[in-house]
């Protein structure tokens, strides 16, 4: 790296891990120079891709890191097939098109292909896909009936096997992703939008790295804990915290049917839409119709549901329902005014093994903590960031 001549410029199809595993290593450039008898500016100019290391160059680094250099540098691979369990789908594997646009994601050496519609409807005309099924119709069953289909890639296969895939419902978790990238780490978040009990049970089939919940126990008030120390082994698990979010019933604007408590709820010119069973938002309503004495089946709409908070939110707006139970912030979003019941907690749940395993994991769970993101978040509105980031005892 000290010779007169320039060192070559680096391909668009150089993948560069250094910084990666120098951070995971605890080494600050300097530390790695030194060890490795090159110049600070030399890591900083390789980190950054302006220049591609010499073969002695990469070995010594290597070699410092206690890696190999493949696992340092390597070149993309993007048109790869690779074989992967098709989940979240809507109709049988058999009648999916040829050409079927998938998220791709890696969890734990398996590879889950989801359909990129199941982002939502305005998600999926702007994320880009993965890949793409190929030969759908003969996708063969698994151990767990679950179809496994090879799909061709359309990134590099090594971006794909850093993307970090979340279950939850809080639309806001993309925003991380967004700062976790200008973080300049390379790692996306990929956000599967579902109630709270359906993202526990996907982290605990291996289907994602992340689940996001929100579950008020219904005789403490507590959020999350207690339903997680009945259903998961506390010692294998890492529980974070989001944020603090308002949740309560979205009307719309000027309140027309005066709606005022979940009581309310049961009068007849009343209509609502409700949240899929085992969510967040489901489970308050009914909490809280117990509590008024009545139950789900004396409220209009009970049965009609919605797949995400923004999708109640939508509904409302839009006249086909006169409230549903929700967040501040979907209210906010679409104009909508918004009646308080409480304050809850939305934790991120990830199993302790992935964090040593998947190291982007902990660039997201300090991107959470950031001031950049938290100010984000809190600019929105419906969110109390004191906690975000912070470690619950589980």
């Amino acid at each position: 790296m000290n010779q007169r001549t320039s060192p070559p410029k680096v391909s668009p199809s150089f993948l560069n891990r250094l910084k990666e595993v120098r951070t995971a290593r605890g080494l600050s450039q300097g530390e790695l120079a030194a060890r490795a008898d090159v110049t600070r500016q030399a890591i900083s100019s390789i980190e950054a891709n302006r220049y591609l290391p010499t073969t002695v160059v990469a070995l010594q680094l290597a070699r410092v890191l206690n890696t190999s250099v493949e696992d340092l540098f390597s070149l993309q691979s993007a048109g790869e097939v690779v074989e992967a369990r098709l989940i979240d789908v809507q109709q049988p594997a058999r009648s999916t098109t040829p050409l079927s646009r998938v998220k791709v994601v890696k969890v734990n050496g398996r590879f889950f292909a989801r359909p990129v519609t199941g982002l939502g409807e305005v998600l999926s005309y702007t994320v880009a896909a993965d890949g793409f099924l190929e030969s759908p119709e003969s996708a063969k069953r698994g151990r767990s009936d679950t179809p496994v289909v090879q799909v061709r890639l359309s990134r590099d296969r090594d971006l794909i096997e850093q993307e970090i895939a979340v279950a939850g419902c809080d639309p806001a978790i993309f925003l991380a992703g967004e700062h976790l990238r200008r973080r300049k780490d390379q790692t996306s978040v990929v956000g599967w939008t579902m109630g709270s009990t359906a993202a526990l049970q996907a982290l605990q089939r291996g289907e994602v790295h992340v689940a996001g919940i929100h579950l008020t126990d219904d005789s403490t008030g507590e959020s999350n804990l207690p339903f997680l120390r009945r259903h998961l082994k506390a010692s294998a698990y890492e529980v974070i915290t989001f944020a603090t979010w308002e949740e309560g019933l979205v009307v719309r604007p000027g309140n027309p049917k005066q709606i005022r408590s979940v009581a309310d709820l049961v009068r007849d010119d009343v209509t609502v839409i409700n949240r899929e069973e085992g969510a967040g938002a489901r489970l308050l309503l009914d909490q809280r119709l117990r509590a008024a004495g009545f139950v789900g089946s004396q409220v209009n709409g009970y049965d009609r549901t919605a797949a995400s908070h923004l999708h109640v939110a939508r509904l409302v707006s839009e006249g086909q329902a006169d409230v549903g139970m929700g967040i501040r912030s979907a209210a906010q979003s679409y104009g909508l005014e918004f009646i308080p019941l409480q304050s809850a907690r939305y934790d991120l749940v990830v199993p302790k093994a992935y964090l040593s395993s998947h190291l982007s994991l902990n660039h997201l769970f300090d991107t959470l903590a950031s001031r950049p993101f938290r100010s984000e978040i809190a600019a929105i509105g419906g969110y109390d960031t004191t906690d975000t980031g912070k470690l619950q005892v589980l």
